[in-house]
């Protein structure tokens, strides 16, 4: 189960593991709805007979699919924030896709709080460092540098910030 926490307690997790998502199935049958959604049909996403023959030895997960996760990920395992009135994602510095998610895949999301400020009278500005590890294997299928922003009444900040 999730944990809730104040505003008063987020910055003191910044340098530790804040979250660790269970686990996603990816299989075919959510990457042909992602090429579908996306219009991205390239051949080693939704052919597996032809897949079979490339490098990947069948059917892979996108990229963009895989980086889309995140959000379902950030909801099973971050903290919620108490007085949080609504979270925006505000963008990315940077995404590696390091390792292709074949069909089938179990991955899962790793978020380590990298910085807190507080922005304003009512913005809380968080930077994670994540990964999306797959199962059983040693590479991660995306690193990332994620930035989101709580709002929150002003009424709310904690005094001491």
């Amino acid at each position: 189960m999730v944990k809730e926490i104040s505003l008063a307690d987020v910055r003191g997790l910044v340098g530790t593991e804040a979250g660790l998502s269970d686990w996603i199935v990816v299989d075919q049958t959510m990457i042909n709805a992602f090429a579908d959604a996306t219009h991205d049909h390239q051949f080693i996403h939704v052919d597996p007979a032809r897949a079979a023959d490339s490098p990947f030895g069948g059917t892979i997960a996108h990229g963009f699919l895989t980086l889309s996760l995140l959000s379902a990920m950030n909801y099973n395992c971050l903290p919620k924030v108490r007085e949080q009135t609504m979270g925006i994602n505000y963008g990315f510095d940077t995404v590696r896709f390091v390792a292709p998610v074949k069909s089938g895949a179990r991955i899962r999301g790793r978020f380590v709080l990298a910085e807190a400020r507080f922005r304003g009278a009512g913005m809380l500005m968080t930077t994670y460092d994540v990964s999306i590890e797959i199962e059983n294997e040693r590479k991660p299928a995306l690193t990332a540098r994620w930035t989101t922003i709580i709002q929150f009444d002003p009424k709310d900040r904690p005094e001491d910030v």
